[in-house]
């Protein structure tokens, strides 16, 4: 059996069907999360984000038109709470402990746990030194998978701005991050 697209499972919500929305959370939590706690600041609740984003996916069900995409409707919605609590806030500080803690605890070798460990919180600060539209498509193609027309609807940009802000992005990125990659 197929499984049914994201936009089908959308339809089937929006008239009603609540196991769809449990088959679009499940299927879209652990890519979402990371997106907005990586677009997030420390300082900010990445959870509470996270959780909005979804509760404004329920109540703009009905806005939601079966001939769009909706992966990058749903990323949008995500991009903008946080994006309006940063500007809310105004700061930025990413937390590299929340990084590193996914590494691996039982790696053998110490010297090669403190270089990666190192080259991720070198990674995180680059991306908090990012402006947020290079970070947000940064993030949306390399932790989203979208493609530049997608992260141009979620960002309301052209797909060359889009394809600026990623290759401006990447370009600091690996001028900061000289010395991982060996």
């Amino acid at each position: 059996m197929m499984s049914e697209t994201d936009e089908q499972l959308m339809t089937r919500y929006r008239d009603g069907d609540r196991a769809a929305f449990d088959a679009l959370y499940r299927r879209h939590r652990g890519p979402v999360f990371r997106y907005v706690q990586r677009l997030s600041t420390a300082s900010l609740d990445a959870e509470a984000l996270f959780q909005d984003a979804w509760f404004n996916v329920i109540r703009s069900r009905d806005k939601w038109r079966p001939d769009q995409a909706f992966l990058p409707w749903l990323y949008r919605i995500a991009h903008n709470r946080v994006v309006d609590e940063l500007r809310r806030n105004r700061h930025l500080d990413l937390d590299p402990e929340q990084a590193t803690d996914a590494l691996p605890a039982t790696m053998h070798d110490h010297a090669v746990t403190h270089w990666l460990r190192d080259c991720v919180e070198r990674l995180l600060q680059l991306l908090g030194a990012l402006p947020e539209v290079q970070r947000s498509a940064f993030l949306l193609h390399e932790e989203a998978g979208l493609s530049l027309e997608q992260i141009g609807e979620v960002t309301g940009s052209g797909r060359e701005t889009v394809k600026s802000r990623l290759r401006y992005a990447v370009r600091r990125l690996r001028a900061g991050l000289e010395g991982c990659d060996d």
